[in-house]
């Protein structure tokens, strides 16, 4: 079986390879229940990611519906599955929380366009060289973001203001708010959490995620629990898609939008091939890395007119389509296909919900997330350790685009001076 090395740079989406290939009822079948399979995993954690972004839920669904199918239908890897990732969380709340809805929708149309481009002057292997320290530093950061972020939702927090966007001063404030904490949320959220890690453990093939949430939508109706849900907060999941549309555009909003675009591209450009690498290395085969970047822009352009956020390739979701037994890209436009389904047929039931579970869910996330291990492991030797927390503390007080910036120019500081004087040893 070829691996694709020699096509790794053409622009052909690996459907039409597939089906060039010849694809038949089995691996049709194979990929029906991977799908099925993402498809239970990426509906809780769709809603999940968006709340956290600070928008409502269908958001969330309209990121994995469209931008899923698009990723999958015209994406470099067969593998690959799209959706809103818990990577975006941090600059998508500050974009909403800076220019509103309607520009957050702008960002993630202008950053498609932007990956478009990147993909098409064939820019894609320059990202694929990001340095590994760097990539530990601002994964790690971005799940300790997260976590604090989450931390006002699962105990069900009552705030003295507006929550603050910078890491230290949101702790600050939470620190206040403790005398607030609802024991309901906190139960739910915690044990949420507890039920997800438990069933890890003892029941990996149960999707964990979604008894968790079902569950925690159980208790919270049955003991009619003094917490906030889906319902209560955002008035409920609509049916169906919205018709696409173009965000109001103008030079100037632009212009102010630009940084947060550029942001929005270099995550998305470095969490979409650093996926696509997990599934070579799970599968033996390789990327188009080109024609992925251009899949994602695409999927981003579209999302942003169906008012989703941004989509990416997702690491967690695309580990279980391959663990699933998935056999091509089918897979991920069937998982979209099936979220779909469940907004036409079951929104409403999203409305019992808690927040705290969502929270719950996406403290698993933040564990997850965090390369515990590679991070110890990068300490061990002066340079990475430098060039690993620089990205990573300047990820926590500044931002993710000044982490991973400082990251990459230490590092190469590093390599040129090794190639003037040759090191004797570390």
């Amino acid at each position: 079986m070829p691996d694709g090395s020699a096509t790794a740079h053409v622009y052909r989406p690996k459907l039409a390879t597939v089906f060039s290939e010849g694809y038949g009822f089995d691996p049709f079948r194979k990929d029906v229940v991977a799908a099925l399979t993402v498809a239970i995993v990426a509906l809780p954690l769709s809603m999940a990611i968006a709340v956290a972004s600070g928008v409502s839920p269908e958001r969330g669904l309209y990121t994995a519906i469209i931008g899923g199918f698009l990723v999958s239908a015209l994406g470099g890897s067969r593998f690959q599955v799209g959706g809103p990732a818990g990577a975006f969380i941090v600059v998508v709340a500050a974009t909403v929380a800076k220019f509103g809805v309607e520009g957050l929708l702008l960002t993630v149309l202008l950053s498609g366009l932007l990956l478009t481009l990147i993909g098409l002057l064939r820019l894609g292997s320059l990202i694929r060289y990001i340095p590994h320290a760097v990539a530990v530093g601002f994964t790690c950061g971005i799940a300790v973001t997260i976590l604090a972020s989450q931390l006002k939702d699962i105990g069900g927090l009552t705030l003295p203001g507006v929550e603050p966007g910078p890491f230290f001063p949101k702790l600050a404030m939470i620190g206040q708010a403790l005398p607030t904490l609802s024991p309901a949320a906190f139960s739910v959220g915690a044990g949420s959490a507890a039920l997800i890690f438990a069933l890890r453990r003892w029941r990996p093939t149960w999707p964990g995620m979604l008894i968790a949430v079902v569950s925690a939508s159980i208790a919270t109706l049955l003991l009619r629990l003094p917490i906030e849900t889906i319902g209560s907060h955002f008035g409920g999941v609509p049916h169906g898609l919205l018709m696409p549309k173009l965000p109001p555009i103008t030079a100037s909003r632009l212009l102010e939008i630009l940084p947060a675009a550029l942001s929005f591209t270099l995550l998305g450009g470095v969490e979409s091939l650093l996926s696509a690498k997990v599934a070579d290395g799970m599968t033996g085969r390789k990327h188009r890395y080109n024609m992925e970047l251009v899949a994602q822009g695409i999927a981003n352009v579209a999302s942003a007119l169906f008012g989703g956020i941004s989509v990416t390739g997702t690491i967690a979701r695309t580990a279980t389509n391959i663990r699933a037994g998935a056999q091509s890209p089918v897979a991920g436009m069937m998982h979209a296909g099936f979220l779909l389904i469940f907004m036409l047929v079951a929104a409403p039931l999203a409305s019992f919900i808690p927040l705290s579970a969502l929270a719950g869910l996406l403290v698993v996330v933040c564990w997850n997330m965090a390369e515990k291990e590679e991070f110890l492991d990068l300490l061990r030797g002066w340079r990475t350790a430098l060039v690993l927390i620089a990205t990573f503390g300047l990820t926590l007080v500044e931002n993710l685009t000044v982490g991973i910036i400082a990251g990459c120019l230490l590092a190469a500081v590093f390599a040129i001076f090794d190639r003037a004087i040759p090191k004797e040893g570390d």
